[in-house]
């Protein structure tokens, strides 16, 4: 008897569309060789499926087709390659074979492993489609990073992810998560990662990216994700590049005026503190997967209503797999050469000083403070009022344990961490987990705890239990 859960494997799908005399299409690749279109000629019957495979390495050549870009390996380059091909095939084919062909153009623009070597190794990759003869048109975009050693290795898995890309085009469209989750087949997540997708057309009008931009990081595709407004992916590479982030770590449910008031302190002080100064500052606030998960499984209902909530509130909304400070921050670190400051409530801040939460690491306490404080990161620190007392918990009140104490001192002399100053007293109690009570029990001061956007949102939606 068959097994009828096996995967196909990278030869099985290319031969599976060659095969299929309703599909028919364009290749063009750019920067890596043409891995992709080379497998649907190895596995036979290409004539079938194939209208055209083509390469434009010479800048000049691709702009006289493509029309000229800023950099070549690009979204926007792709996006005219996918247009323009698709364009051609619809012209010149249409007529002849329309009625019967459900027509597509497929389309890689890389930079791999060169002799000169140094470069990053990434691309960007998409897929134009119709998923029916004379359909309307579709759209799957990802941005992929090799990270093999050797280029001949980083050719074979990018021919690999282009035609998982195709047949998850061709067959997986009904189940955009599938296709997503079928992308790395035949592959690791050590080899390849995808930190980026974003589809769009007919077949996708039900589709959230947010949801697929989750599933690369639940997957372990990548360690971070990002999208801005309405839910825009965002490229943390390009989000990052040559600009400062400052990050916010939180639960966010909801974000409250404390939120607010915490990034708006901690922007005035890491601008004043930023070299060089007047350096560009993205402001994110970063929900981990860790605290989206109930019983093992991520609550999917939960993070849209959160992500909604944030991007009323007009931020730019980081999803990473990071439980702790430290592994995020050389995460984002691989992403931006310039400073990188975290905000944080004072309350946390004492947490992280708790030895036990180490144990697991070889280097312990040394090994996560290693990677957490490094030259270029700043801890603002934002206070905590005592209920009981009335006193403020800050960085520089803090008291801890030996060795700890020792340890939190030097940090506070070298301004890793930093107190908050400017901030408004009447934000300090804010908490988002007493207005998540006020909310449920229908009592109306929850709404004075919140950003106005988000509270409209909130009554507008019956979100998080308002009635």
């Amino acid at each position: 008897m068959s097994d009828t859960t096996r995967k196909p494997d990278t030869r099985e799908k290319a031969l599976d569309i060659n095969l299929d005399s309703g599909r028919y299409g364009t290749f063009a690749e750019i920067g890596a060789g043409q891995e992709v279109v080379r497998w649907f000629f190895a596995v036979g019957g290409a004539a079938g499926t194939i209208a055209k495979s083509m390469s434009a390495y010479d800048m000049q050549v691709s702009d006289d087709i493509y029309g000229s870009a800023k950099r070549y390996v690009s979204r926007e380059r792709l996006e005219a390659m996918l247009e323009h091909e698709h364009r051609l095939n619809l012209s010149r084919l249409d007529e002849a074979r329309g009625q019967e062909t459900a027509f597509f153009a497929f389309a890689d623009t890389v930079a791999a492993r060169s002799f000169k070597g140094g470069r990053e190794c990434h691309g960007w990759m998409g897929i134009r489609f119709q998923a029916r003869p004379r359909g309307g048109d579709n759209q799957i975009v990802v941005h992929v990073r090799m990270l093999d050693i050797e280029a001949v290795q980083q050719q074979e898995a990018l021919g690999i992810v282009g035609v998982n890309l195709v047949y998850a085009a061709c067959r997986q469209a009904q189940d955009p998560e599938a296709a997503v989750a079928s992308l790395l087949d035949g592959l690791s997540p050590e080899r390849v990662e995808i930190d980026m997708i974003d589809v769009s057309g007919p077949e996708f009008q039900d589709v959230d990216n947010r949801v697929l931009t989750l599933k690369l990081v639940q997957l372990g595709y990548t360690r971070e994700a990002m999208f801005a407004a309405k839910g825009q992916p965002v490229l943390p590479a390009e989000a990052l590049y040559k600009k400062a982030p400052l990050i916010q770590r939180g639960g966010f449910r909801p974000p409250t005026l404390m939120n607010k008031d915490m990034q708006r302190c901690a922007l005035e002080a890491f601008s004043r503190d930023l070299q060089p100064a007047g350096s560009d500052i993205v402001a994110l606030l970063e929900i981990s997967l860790a605290s989206l998960t109930v019983e093992g499984e991520v609550d999917l209902q939960d993070f849209l209503v959160r992500a909604d909530m944030l991007e009323a509130a007009g931020y730019i909304v980081l999803v990473s797999n990071h439980a702790e400070d430290h592994r995020l921050v050389s995460s984002v670190a691989r992403l931006t050469a310039a400073e990188i400051g975290v905000v944080l409530r004072a309350d946390a801040l004492r947490d992280l000083f708790d030895e036990a939460s180490y144990a697991a690491l070889d280097g312990e306490v040394l090994e996560a403070f290693g990677a957490l404080f490094k030259t270029r990161v700043k801890l603002y620190v934002y206070p905590v009022r005592d209920r009981e007392s009335g006193q403020l918990l800050t960085a520089g009140t803090m008291k801890l344990k030996p060795p700890m104490q020792s340890l939190h001192e030097f940090l506070l002399a070298r301004r890793s961490l930093v107190d908050l100053e400017g901030y408004d007293e009447r934000c300090l109690d804010l908490m988002p987990h007493d207005a998540l009570a006020r909310i449920r029990a229908g009592d109306p001061s929850w709404q004075r705890m919140l950003p106005e956007p988000v509270v409209e949102l909130i009554k507008e939606r019956a979100m998080l239990g308002y009635r």
